[in-house]
């Protein structure tokens, strides 16, 4: 990690988190998954359970095209599915 002195202030070189947002099912295996990796690397995220909130899976079906889950946003960029390619890459994880 960079660190930078401006008058006396120390700046680092991390960038901040995007917002992340998962759409899920508490019986969905792919959307534990999901939420699992994002806790194993530290990533904060809210977890909205559309089973219980139909305003809220309306929400992800206008956002993502898609009924199922889970839909993770990601900075405004949306992930179908448990696509740890995609979710690396929207979130510069090596």
């Amino acid at each position: 990690m960079l660190y930078q002195n401006f008058g006396g202030i120390e700046m680092t070189d991390q960038k901040i988190q995007p917002k992340v947002v998962v759409f899920s099912t508490p019986t969905c295996s792919f959307c534990n998954l999901a939420k699992s990796y994002f806790r194993e690397k530290g990533v904060k995220f809210t977890d909205i359970d559309v089973s219980r909130d139909q305003t809220a899976a309306r929400d992800m079906v206008r956002r993502s095209g898609q009924m199922g889950v889970p839909v993770i946003d990601i900075g405004g960029k949306i992930v179908v599915g448990f696509n740890r390619p995609q979710i690396n890459t929207l979130l510069g994880i090596k």
